[in-house]
């Protein structure tokens, strides 16, 4: 619950400044082309980063450098608010946040995946993971609303308070009594390259993990685009800041009421039913964003998207970590984030192109087909589709 309740809050900092983020540069430049770069700046750490840190964080203690990432990112987000006291903020400064943001969120992000079956049972990780995904849905209700709030009364107290959470997950993690000392290997001196390529081989060998990792880096690619698409379409239709607040605490809504089943779901069904179903809802959604009239309608159609993404990602992600050795843990999720997130600023910064050459239509209608062409591949896909159930205690190798 210490480590639930600390990522909670940061989670609700971070949701309060994330929706500010290209508020703030769209303000700025005018351009959704910057803010394609900017959202591109916070996943290129994931990209570089994380093949090294998943070997290290098998190595380190996890909960300690869980904390120091939590203070580094408070740090650096409040030096936002700090430069605005005293004179207008700088595009290149706000990058430079995204960009330290991005790298500490490598190291704390492999580390709390890989610390979370220190604090749970094996039984018991899909309703962690439900539990984490319902903590995390609402705080994406309450953070848009937030931090538009206090966007309208100054820019720089959204940033604040982001800083603060930060501040309130150390304590959290500081007050934690579990043990994460790393294996008695781990502290031996030994090859990183070679650690690396030992959590590589072991997803590869594994047809599932291997096969989850593309289908997550192409439906990434499409889902990073989703943002900056649907803060432009509100702002042509002549949303304010607060209604396009409303749009995501909305997505919020759905994606809280997706995780409170995520864990009866993925009991309910087969891996592959659950996977198949959830991408091929969403594919069958993602168009009606086309004829959505207002902001409301646009709330309403990302909530339905985004039920279903708490499901795909409790059942995904339960079954992983359940699969993978704990000296693996780092090394393994790394890999896998690393296919996860290698398309993200792609998509980030080809949706900033699109929009800005060729219009929110065309754009739309881009993303829009290469789900729909995803979701036809995994349905196709008889290792997603024979993947058995996950077990109490861990399954076995289904490589």
């Amino acid at each position: 619950m210490l480590l639930w309740s600390g990522m909670l809050v940061s989670t609700l900092g971070s949701n309060a400044s994330a929706i500010v983020y290209p508020l703030l540069i769209l303000a700025l430049t005018q351009s959704p082309m910057a803010v394609g770069v900017a959202t591109a700046l916070r996943v290129v750490p994931f990209v570089l980063l994380c093949l090294p840190v998943g070997a290290l964080v098998d190595r380190w203690d996890r909960r300690r450098l869980m904390l120091r990432c939590e203070l580094g990112r408070g740090l650096a987000v409040a030096s936002l608010p700090l430069a605005m006291a005293f004179a207008p903020v700088q595009v290149a400064h706000i990058y430079a946040v995204m960009l330290i943001e991005g790298v500490l969120m490598v190291f704390y992000n492999l580390a709390e995946v890989a610390a979370l079956p220190r604090v749970v049972g094996t039984a018991q990780l899909p309703q962690a993971m439900a539990q984490n995904h319902a903590g995390f849905s609402g705080a994406e209700i309450a953070g848009p609303a937030l931090g538009t709030a206090l966007y309208s009364l100054w820019r720089g107290l959204p940033f604040v308070a982001d800083a603060l959470s930060f501040l309130a997950s150390a304590w959290t993690l500081w007050r934690l009594q579990t043990r994460f000392d790393p294996p008695p290997r781990a502290t031996e001196r030994r090859d990183l390259l070679a650690e690396v390529r030992q959590g590589l081989r072991w997803l590869w060998d594994e047809r599932l993990v291997r096969h989850m990792a593309f289908i997550t880096g192409l439906g990434n690619f499409v889902h990073s685009a989703v943002p900056l698409l649907l803060i432009v379409i509100a702002k042509q239709q002549g949303a304010s800041e607060s209604q396009i607040g409303l749009v995501f605490s909305l997505a919020g809504l759905g994606g809280l009421l997706g995780a409170m089943v995520g864990g009866v779901v993925q009991r309910r069904f087969s891996f592959g039913q659950v996977i198949v179903g959830t991408m091929l809802a969403r594919a069958l959604l993602f168009p009606m964003y086309a004829l959505c009239p207002g902001p409301l309608s646009l709330g309403a159609v990302f909530g339905l998207i985004m039920f279903f993404g708490p499901i795909y990602n409790v059942t995904q992600l339960s079954y992983r970590v359940a699969l993978i050795p704990d000296g693996l843990q780092g090394r393994v999720n790394a890999g896998y984030r690393f296919v996860a997130h290698l398309l993200v600023p792609v998509g980030a910064v080809l949706c900033g192109v699109l929009i800005e050459r060729a219009g929110t239509g065309v754009a739309l209608a881009v993303f829009a087909g290469s789900y729909g062409l995803l979701t036809l591949a995994t349905m196709a896909d008889p290792v997603v589709r024979k993947a058995p159930h996950l077990l109490p205690g861990r399954p076995t190798s289904i490589g």
